[in-house]
């Protein structure tokens, strides 16, 4: 099983005090991330979220399923956001789908022009 992480650290910008709000905007702009990687999101809850690749282009064992673990902040604009990205795929080599699909999620977070990316580590 190919299996790779990701933990980002964002600011977000708060419009009103309240987290409800704000966490509404960053798990949609999150959300919509993730559909430009070409991942479908199959679950969203407050501090949760999943998506997974459509069939149709790769074998099953190929197809990618994301999972993101939202921290919210308590007071502190940051937020930490834990991506596990992984497949059913043996990963005999380094350029796999999975790794593929990793780096271009890696990249569409890094770039998002809704937060600002205060740190990134990837493993």
């Amino acid at each position: 099983m190919a299996r790779y992480t990701s933990l980002f650290t964002v600011s977000v910008s708060f419009d009103h005090p309240e987290w409800r709000s704000a966490s509404n905007r960053l798990r949609h702009s999150l959300s919509e991330t993730l559909r430009s990687c070409s991942l479908n999101v199959i679950y969203d809850s407050e501090d949760y979220l999943v998506a997974k690749e459509a069939p149709g282009h790769v074998s099953y064992a190929q197809l990618v399923t994301v999972e993101v673990l939202i921290e919210r902040p308590v007071q502190d604009p940051a937020v930490r956001m834990n991506f596990v990205v992984k497949n059913e795929e043996l990963p005999l080599k380094s350029n796999n789908h999975c790794r593929a699909i990793f780096d271009s999620v890696n990249r569409a977070i890094a770039e998002n022009r809704q937060w600002r990316l205060i740190e990134s580590a990837v493993s």
